[in-house]
């Protein structure tokens, strides 16, 4: 039998991912069992205090003594709270107790902003993780020798388990369930909890956020210069010479501020307003992509398929209102 250990970190905790995780996990248990086998996990909910308030002080959880658990075969780390540095400062001993646990053999899924302390253990440098999208700049910037894919849903890589934003732990932890049990349970705990089992990706549920506050004064200048020629060819060339900037340092600095170069920041930006047009409007795709400054529908479709993982069509599909109700 496999021990599971849902950690309690100090700070605020999404109460959801650790009900989420032990209600998915516990009625897996509970299936397995009925088939006639022997229980296959025993799950506690673990931390360093007596009781945790959670949710503004609504709920009160009152985890196990984490200090009695010498060895267990796999960590859930929760969602957090977006004060990184704060949980982190506060959850030290936990964050030495997870990186003890890996080195004895124990496995590790982080759940969201989780991949945060689990970060902070060491233990994901060098390695592949996701989280929320919208957690990404923090993370790259705290933990800039993690490489970091906001578009995967999942990863896996030696024993350690992520995913991406908030409700998508459903997937995660739909996926161990697989991994512990088979694929026969997993897909009955799919269909128990409405669990979409293909979903592969976040990227549809992205929104993306100029990053403006870099302090690079002409930068800043550039990017507003494109949000308002949105629907214009723009050459980078010439852009550069506008602001009086030779195109190989415009470039470097660009890249710097933004993340993104040039064109790849143009086409982001452009995307986004395609995706409210075609969540919230009644025009077209055509008529979407010439707003957006595209007359090659196959070009358009192609960058906004790989920036959200949907083609222009499918995505008005999925969530336009209008759409979605006829």
């Amino acid at each position: 039998m496999k021990h599971v250990t849902i950690l309690i970190p100090r700070g605020s905790v999404n109460l959801s991912s650790v009900t989420g995780s032990y209600e998915i996990l516990t009625r897996a248990n509970t299936y397995w069992q009925k088939r006639g086998n022997p229980r296959k996990l025993e799950i506690c909910i673990a931390g360093f205090d007596k009781e945790l308030k959670s949710e503004n002080g609504l709920f009160s959880i009152y985890p196990l003594d984490i200090r009695e658990i010498q060895q267990t075969d796999l960590l859930v780390i929760p969602s957090v709270s977006y004060d990184y540095d704060n949980v982190i400062k506060q959850n030290q001993e936990m964050i030495f107790w997870i990186a003890e646990q890996y080195k004895k053999g124990a496995e590790i899924a982080s759940i969201c902003t989780g991949a945060f302390l689990l970060a902070a253990t060491g233990i994901l440098e060098g390695k592949t993780c996701s989280t929320h999208w919208n957690a990404a700049n923090d993370f790259r910037r705290m933990f800039p020798g993690i490489n970091l894919q906001t578009d995967r849903l999942i990863t896996v890589e030696r024993g350690i388990y992520t995913n991406g934003g908030a409700y998508s732990f459903l997937n995660l932890i739909l996926f161990l369930v697989e991994e512990y049990f088979d694929r026969q349970t997993a897909i009955l705990c799919s269909k128990v909890f409405q669990i979409d089992m293909e979903r592969s990706s976040q990227s549809p549920f992205f929104i993306f956020q100029a990053q403006k506050d870099h302090g690079d004064e002409l930068i800043c200048q550039v990017q507003v210069y494109m949000e308002e020629h949105l629907a214009e060819k723009i050459s980078f060339e010439e852009l550069s010479s506008k602001f009086a900037i030779g195109r190989r340092n415009f470039d470097r600095r660009f890249i710097k501020a933004t993340g993104n170069t040039p064109v790849e920041y143009f086409q982001r930006i452009k995307v986004e307003v395609a995706k409210k047009f075609l969540e919230k409007g009644r025009k077209n795709v055509f008529e979407v992509m010439q707003e957006v400054g595209y007359s090659d529908a196959k070009a358009f479709r192609e960058v906004f398929k790989r920036i959200t993982g949907l083609s222009p069509l499918e995505y008005r599909s999925r969530f336009n209102r209008e759409v979605v109700l006829t």
